[in-house]
């Protein structure tokens, strides 16, 4: 499969951690390819592409704790 990654693999190209990618996508703020069937088992697979963009998400995202208020 070249050129498509597990959401792990495309988080470890993104330099941030799995939860941190699950997060984002739970949250809407990145948007995640679909979900599908592989042998049984269901996964996102990520192009390069996809993560391209998701890449560009978090450059515009601040680290760290958000303040309530």
């Amino acid at each position: 499969m070249k050129g498509q990654f597990s959401t792990r693999q495309a988080a470890e190209k993104l330099g941030r951690k799995l939860i941190t990618l699950q997060r984002h996508i739970a949250a809407g703020t990145i948007e995640a390819p679909p979900i599908v069937t592989v042998g049984g088992v269901k996964l996102r697979l990520w192009s390069d592409g996809d993560i391209e963009k998701a890449r560009k998400v978090f450059r515009g995202i601040k680290a760290g704790r958000k303040k309530k208020q």
